[in-house]
């Protein structure tokens, strides 16, 4: 670890030195390693043992005391001395993977596991809180670290409505008066972040129909409920419905990803099913979404003789910016790399469970860039062939060590 001597302006804030906690080239290379073997063993949500044994081993190695949580998986750490009054700043990352191949060819850290892949990042996310981690006990060994922190390792962030809640409910946020997070962006470069005051994220919920009705024949679908045709008004009518029925500007919007009904080409059958996820860019809108797709499909069905059962399952409501929290994420990349590397980035329709936090803390989450520079490739996450420029690990550690001492500084 070294300090630099530089200096940076932040607005209103007059010339201040650089921070302490900057990587050592060994560090560095260590959580690249990390990574790596992170990469190349993903585990599903809520079956994280490998990642939890892993993190707890390396926190303990630098002195600290990580608890696992309650339910089996995931960790806190805690980082300095709590009085039990002045709040800890809480890094959270989640640890999970996905359920989807690894396609990526001609590297050596591929996964390993059949069908299993961290194809969204939150290997990076892992390593980055690990790395801020090692440099922030070191810190607080040398008296420089001005407040406690706390390390969230959150399991099960792909599963709805996210491991979060159970996270809380195993007391992470106890004594936490602000929370921050970083989620990788293919479209940023590796050295930048992405920022937005407010919604950064939306609301995602799963919804499930079925459709019931007698069942006969195709050449009589009069004396019958046509349930192929019923299933077909909903899939188009619903989202135009809720297009009149709720502010444009709340952005709800339904999407079906699956639909089955029938078997034979000459039989009407007497059940379809359809599901697809709802997504909104504001909170009123999220809150409002059961009701209004309820009534909106009961229409559609009756008005075509089919009975409906709905199974709106509760998601995530959207990431939304604290902007006091946004303006230290700001000021601490301004202090490690400067205005320059820092981004605006517009709100996305993708679902995040960091949102179940702010519902009881202030914090923010800031777009990790891990877009190699001069890569012109659209690339996106949930893709078997995501990667990343690992030059950004070292970016979402400097701005987690940077926001944890600016932050201790003002309070």
């Amino acid at each position: 670890m070294s300090s630099g001597s530089q200096e940076a302006e932040l607005p209103g804030e007059g010339v201040l030195p650089v921070l302490p906690g900057t990587l050592s080239e060994s560090l560095r290379a260590e959580l690249i390693a990390f990574r790596r073997d992170l990469h190349m063993h993903p585990e599903l949500g809520n079956q994280e043992f490998r990642t939890t044994a892993a993190l707890k081993a390396r926190l303990e190695r630098a002195g600290l005391a990580p608890e696992v949580l309650a339910i089996g998986t995931g960790l806190i750490c805690d980082i300095g001395d709590w009085d039990g009054v002045r709040p800890r700043l809480a890094l959270r990352a989640d640890i999970d993977a996905l359920p989807i191949p690894d396609t990526k060819t001609g590297v050596a850290y591929r996964s390993t596991v059949p069908d299993r892949a961290h194809a969204c990042g939150h290997d990076v996310h892992t390593t980055t809180v690990l790395g801020a981690g090692i440099v922030l006990a070191e810190l607080d060994r040398q008296g420089l670290l001005p407040q406690p922190v706390r390390l969230i390792f959150q399991p099960a962030e792909e599963l709805m409505p996210g491991g979060a809640t159970d996270a809380i409910d195993c007391g992470v946020l106890d004594g936490v008066g602000k929370i921050i997070a970083v989620h990788c962006d293919p479209r940023v470069d590796a050295g930048l972040i992405g920022l937005r005051t407010g919604p950064i994220t939306s609301a995602c919920d799963r919804l499930e129909v079925t459709l019931d009705g007698p069942g006969g024949h195709t050449a009589r679908p009069h004396l019958t409920t046509d349930l192929v045709n019923a299933v077909a008004k909903v899939i188009t009518e619903v989202p135009a419905l809720l297009a009149r029925r709720v502010d444009a500007r709340s952005g709800l919007a339904v999407t079906w990803g699956r639909v089955e009904a029938g078997h034979a080409c000459n039989v009407i059958p007497q059940r379809a099913e359809l599901s697809g996820t709802v997504r909104c860019l504001d909170l009123p809108g999220w809150r409002a979404a059961p009701d209004l797709l309820h009534a909106a499909i009961d229409e559609i069905a009756t008005l075509h003789r089919a009975k409906s059962q709905i199974n709106y399952v509760r998601g995530v409501p959207p990431v939304v910016n604290d902007p006091v929290v946004t303006e230290l994420l700001h000021d601490a990349q301004v202090m490690r790399r400067g205005a320059y590397a820092i981004e605006d980035t517009e709100q996305s329709l993708g679902g995040e469970d960091f949102s179940w936090y702010l519902e009881r803390v202030p914090g923010a989450m800031a777009r990790l860039g891990v877009r190699t520079p001069g890569d012109t490739a659209r690339r996106d996450l949930h893709r078997g062939d995501f990667d990343v420029d690992e030059h950004a690990i070292e970016t979402g550690v400097e701005l987690f060590t940077a926001a944890a001492l600016l932050d201790g500084q003002r309070d």
